[in-house]
Protein backbone atom coordinates (compact mmCIF):
# COMPACT_ATOMS: atom_id res chain seq x y z
CA UNK A 1 0.00 0.00 0.00
CA UNK A 2 1.00 3.80 -0.78
CA UNK A 3 -1.21 5.77 1.11
CA UNK A 4 -0.93 9.41 3.13
CA UNK A 5 -4.24 9.22 5.39
CA UNK A 6 -4.66 12.98 6.51
CA UNK A 7 -7.29 15.38 7.43
CA UNK A 8 -7.77 18.63 4.70
CA UNK A 9 -8.38 21.15 7.13
CA UNK A 10 -5.44 20.71 8.96
CA UNK A 11 -2.49 23.08 7.84
CA UNK A 12 0.09 20.52 9.70
CA UNK A 13 -0.88 17.78 7.39
CA UNK A 14 -1.60 20.13 4.44
CA UNK A 15 2.33 21.27 4.89
CA UNK A 16 3.63 17.94 5.39
CA UNK A 17 2.17 16.70 2.13
CA UNK A 18 3.99 19.46 0.16
CA UNK A 19 7.20 18.98 1.72
CA UNK A 20 7.12 15.16 0.75
CA UNK A 21 9.19 14.12 -2.27
CA UNK A 22 8.37 11.43 -4.65
CA UNK A 23 4.76 10.85 -3.82
CA UNK A 24 3.29 10.15 -7.14
CA UNK A 25 1.30 6.89 -6.91
CA UNK A 26 0.29 7.52 -3.41
CA UNK A 27 -3.44 7.33 -2.45
CA UNK A 28 -4.00 10.83 -0.44
CA UNK A 29 -6.94 9.83 1.70
CA UNK A 30 -9.18 12.33 3.78
CA UNK A 31 -10.12 10.97 6.56
CA UNK A 32 -13.12 13.14 7.56
CA UNK A 33 -14.95 12.56 4.03
CA UNK A 34 -13.54 9.03 3.45
CA UNK A 35 -13.39 7.16 6.96
CA UNK A 36 -10.65 4.63 7.12
CA UNK A 37 -11.40 1.05 7.29
CA UNK A 38 -11.30 -1.66 10.33
CA UNK A 39 -8.61 -3.20 7.24
CA UNK A 40 -7.11 -0.53 7.08
CA UNK A 41 -6.39 0.32 10.71
CA UNK A 42 -5.55 -3.30 10.80
CA UNK A 43 -2.67 -2.92 8.42
CA UNK A 44 -1.58 0.62 10.16
CA UNK A 45 -1.85 -1.44 13.25
CA UNK A 46 0.47 -4.43 12.18
CA UNK A 47 3.36 -1.68 11.00
CA UNK A 48 2.95 0.85 13.79
CA UNK A 49 2.80 -2.44 16.31
CA UNK A 50 0.22 -1.11 18.25
CA UNK A 51 -2.93 0.97 18.04
CA UNK A 52 -1.62 3.57 20.54
CA UNK A 53 1.01 4.17 18.43
CA UNK A 54 -1.79 5.17 15.72
CA UNK A 55 -3.81 7.55 18.72
CA UNK A 56 -3.69 11.11 18.94
CA UNK A 57 -3.84 12.33 21.99
CA UNK A 58 -3.73 15.77 21.14
CA UNK A 59 -7.53 15.30 20.05
CA UNK A 60 -10.02 17.46 21.48
CA UNK A 61 -12.61 14.54 22.06
CA UNK A 62 -9.94 13.57 24.45
CA UNK A 63 -9.46 16.47 26.33
CA UNK A 64 -13.52 16.80 26.26
CA UNK A 65 -13.75 13.36 27.43
CA UNK A 66 -11.73 13.51 30.40
CA UNK A 67 -9.38 10.40 28.37
CA UNK A 68 -6.45 11.28 30.23
CA UNK A 69 -7.45 10.29 33.34
CA UNK A 70 -8.90 6.70 31.91
CA UNK A 71 -6.78 3.79 31.82
CA UNK A 72 -6.99 2.91 27.94
CA UNK A 73 -6.36 -0.55 26.14
CA UNK A 74 -5.70 -1.93 22.94
CA UNK A 75 -9.08 -2.22 21.99
CA UNK A 76 -10.30 0.58 23.32
CA UNK A 77 -7.49 2.38 21.29
CA UNK A 78 -9.07 0.51 18.07
CA UNK A 79 -12.39 1.35 18.94
CA UNK A 80 -11.68 5.14 19.17
CA UNK A 81 -9.83 5.97 16.34
CA UNK A 82 -12.78 3.90 14.55
CA UNK A 83 -16.04 6.12 16.12
CA UNK A 84 -13.82 9.05 14.76
CA UNK A 85 -10.69 10.30 12.53
CA UNK A 86 -9.83 13.21 15.42
CA UNK A 87 -7.82 10.09 17.42
CA UNK A 88 -6.03 8.54 14.54
CA UNK A 89 -2.46 10.81 14.77
CA UNK A 90 -1.84 12.55 11.69
CA UNK A 91 -0.95 12.64 9.31
CA UNK A 92 -0.03 8.42 8.45
CA UNK A 93 1.82 7.66 5.74
CA UNK A 94 2.13 4.14 4.37
CA UNK A 95 4.80 2.82 1.65
CA UNK A 96 4.84 -0.89 1.64
CA UNK A 97 6.17 -2.64 4.75
CA UNK A 98 7.14 1.19 6.80
CA UNK A 99 4.53 3.67 7.85
CA UNK A 100 5.00 7.47 9.69
CA UNK A 101 2.76 8.04 12.10
CA UNK A 102 2.58 11.60 13.28
CA UNK A 103 3.48 15.42 12.51
CA UNK A 104 6.88 15.60 15.01
CA UNK A 105 9.49 16.60 13.34
CA UNK A 106 11.79 13.44 13.50
CA UNK A 107 9.09 11.26 12.08
CA UNK A 108 8.40 13.92 8.91
CA UNK A 109 12.34 14.20 8.74
CA UNK A 110 12.18 10.10 8.47
CA UNK A 111 9.45 9.95 6.03
CA UNK A 112 11.35 12.71 3.80
CA UNK A 113 14.37 10.96 3.93
CA UNK A 114 12.41 6.93 3.18
CA UNK A 115 10.94 8.55 0.08
CA UNK A 116 14.11 10.50 -1.53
Amino acid sequence: MKAIFYLKTCDTCRKIIKSLPNIEGFTLREIKTEPITVKELEEMHRLAGSYEALFSRKATLYKERGMKDMTLNEDDYKTYILEHYTFLSRPVIIDGDKIFVGNSKAVVAEAIAHLS
